[in-house]
């Protein structure tokens, strides 16, 4: 089934978000061998952390009988403002949230709900996955060449917003 336009949106938010160095993330993440639980997205860091995402675009979907495999030392939601207005209540102290790439609610430290082992060898996996994708996807320069374009338009935002910010600053003295 194909992702909705939110569903992307948030993913490319919440990679964003957690895109830092020491930092390793990957989408769509099966646990174990021959897992049944897959995570939407994972991170890892250098100091030995896991922290799980599960992605929600509507209620009956945060609703669904559908895993939320909170298996790390952190599990977040990711999902939209709206949403989270709907379910804010609903939400388990211990897991955070994630509205559009901001973090709306720190989740509380976990033990692993599977083995250390286990997390690493299925974030191995999935990463590799998505390197064999991008390999036999024949451009592999298209990604390089699209991240390059994003940042030169990150830059040129951020310049128009600090000209905006000097030019509401002058407008006001």
């Amino acid at each position: 089934m194909a992702k909705t336009d939110v569903t992307l949106q948030l993913e490319r938010d919440i990679y964003a978000a957690t895109n830092k160095m020491g930092v390793f993330g990957c989408f769509e993440v099966t646990i174990g061998w021959y897992g049944e639980q897959r995570v939407d997205y994972m991170t890892y860091d250098t100091k030995g952390v896991f922290r799980c995402y599960e992605i929600k675009v509507s209620k009956s979907d945060y609703k669904s009988n559908a895993h939320n495999t909170f298996v790390g030392h952190y599990n977040y939601y990711v999902m939209t403002r709206e949403l989270y207005d709907q379910v804010v209540s609903e939400i388990p102290a211990h897991v955070g949230v994630y509205v559009f790439g901001s973090c709306m609610k720190r989740a509380r430290k976990q033990e692993l709900g599977v083995g250390e082992e286990i997390l690493k060898n299925s974030l191995i996996r999935s990463l590799s996955r998505d390197v064999g994708k991008l390999l036999k996807s024949n451009n592999p320069d298209y990604v390089n060449r699209m991240n390059r374009l994003i940042n030169n338009e990150r830059r040129e935002k951020e310049n128009y917003r600090e000209k905006y910010f000097n030019l509401l600053r002058e407008s006001r003295n």
